[in-house]
């Protein structure tokens, strides 16, 4: 295995300027250029310390969301969590700001930062003049500066079409959220009602009066929606529903039950996040699971790919999902 010596002998540089950077010394004054080369250099020979993490510090945690939001829907509230979880792992110190804060409580001597939620035009403007380190988890709002890590939510609408097709149904319906666009203060169609419209046109399916759709990712949201198709439908509801997220799907699931409409002999139901009590339902909701962990991981990875390694060329990862199938399809 290298050592630091063979790190300075293939960059030219002191055994003490080497070992410095590659321990992240903060208060050493070195170009860019010279602490890429040494970088590069450990990397090509397989050098990898045996000293415990450093400290990284002023990095902010902007939590983009109400109270409100996180409590209706657990992805938020999860991810939050995980995200707490690998800081401290990778001795990361964070200062969370919540929408409520407003973007200007934000420090000018910020590192780096962590992003969850909706952020307006004027929002990132700010916050390109604090850091060129950031990444958002689960949106891409600034692709030509920051990273992102999301699921890939326009493949797992595809997937869910294809999984239904599969099965034999041909009236699918579709029952989500919309997307809050900050800085027009309007309610616009979400990625998975975007694709699951294109995508059920193309295949000639796409049935305009099976599609419902309001503001938020609540339970209550989902029941309101189901029970809105319920009626309006008249007995001629679809043979199966794909919902934009979990805590959706159980009010979809509550007001099918309560209308005594057979799942899924009747109507399949196909949602997304896999949260904890989705095997619990009645029936238990076939879903697909995201991997939150490898969500935050990678964003956490990203951050100090950014902040320690100054990695300028931006990134953004699609993270895949598996379908966990039970018995809400047939």
């Amino acid at each position: 295995m290298a050592k630091i010596k063979d790190v300075a002998e293939e960059t030219g540089f002191s055994i003490s300027t080497v070992s410095r950077v590659l321990n992240n010394d903060q208060s050493l004054s070195v170009p860019d250029e010279t602490r890429e080369k040494i970088f590069e250099a450990a990397e090509k020979l397989n050098y990898r310390k045996k000293t415990v993490r450093p400290i990284v510090k002023n990095i902010a945690f902007l939590y983009w969301l109400t109270d409100k939001e996180e409590l209706e829907d657990v992805y938020f509230k999860s991810m939050r969590l995980e995200i707490e979880k690998y800081a401290k792992k990778h001795n990361i110190e964070l200062t969370t700001y919540k929408i409520t804060d407003g973007i200007n409580a934000i420090p000018e001597n910020i590192e780096g930062f962590l992003a969850v939620g909706t952020f307006s035009d004027k929002e990132l403007a700010y916050l390109r003049g604090l850091t060129p380190n950031g990444v958002f988890i689960d949106t891409t709002p600034d692709p030509n500066h920051y990273d992102s890590v999301r699921p890939d939510l326009a493949q797992i609408t595809m997937k869910t079409v294809d999984f239904l097709i599969e099965k034999g149904h041909e009236n699918i319906g579709f029952v989500g959220g919309t997307y809050h666009n900050p800085n027009t203060d309007e309610d616009e169609m979400d990625i998975r009602e975007r694709t699951f419209r294109q995508y059920m046109q193309e295949k000639g399916l796409l049935q305009e009066h099976y599609i419902y759709c309001h503001r938020g990712f609540s339970v209550d949201n989902g029941y309101n929606l189901m029970s809105q198709a319920i009626e309006k439908l008249d007995g001629k509801l679809p043979t199966a529903f794909f919902v934009a997220g979990d805590p959706i799907a159980v009010g979809c699931l509550q007001a099918l039950n309560e209308q005594g409409i057979a799942i899924p002999n009747r109507v399949s139901v196909v949602s997304i996040n896999n949260i904890s009590v989705a095997k619990y339902l009645s029936p238990p909701l076939t879903t697909f699971d995201i991997d939150m962990k490898e969500i935050c991981k990678n964003a956490i990875e990203f951050l100090l790919e950014r902040v320690l390694e100054k990695r300028k060329i931006v990134k953004t990862l699609y993270i895949g999902s598996e379908l966990i199938i039970r018995k809400s399809t047939n």
